[in-house]
């Protein structure tokens, strides 16, 4: 399996109303280190067509990773996360404490 489909597989498990930080899932994926390649990752997800749930993923401040690659998706997934009811401070920080995901052993 590639990084990427590794990557991809942690990321669907993330479910509503959590989010987990781009080193969590490169840790997760058996890349730890690597959380740009996280990023590089979602980057590349197709929005339209996907299942990946690549809007609950964060940085480690709790925040959402602003660029102007993205062309605005900064913004469509702060919508997307508070559709979810996770909140937001005005600062623009998500309390990790209270909404990240931790992956429950089988």
């Amino acid at each position: 399996m590639s990084a990427y489909h590794e990557i991809y597989a942690i990321v669907r498990q993330i479910p509503v109303g959590k989010v987990a930080t781009y080193g969590q899932i490169a840790t997760l994926a058996n890349l730890p280190g690597k959380p740009r390649l996280v990023g590089y990752a979602l980057y590349r997800v197709d929005l339209k067509e996907s299942d990946i749930p690549w809007h609950r993923v964060v940085n480690a401040k709790g925040e959402i990773s602003f660029s102007s690659l993205r062309q605005g998706t900064d913004y469509l997934q702060r919508a997307l996360l508070e559709r979810e009811g996770i909140e937001f401070t005005s600062t623009g920080k998500i309390s990790l404490r209270q909404y990240q995901w931790q992956l429950e052993s089988v």
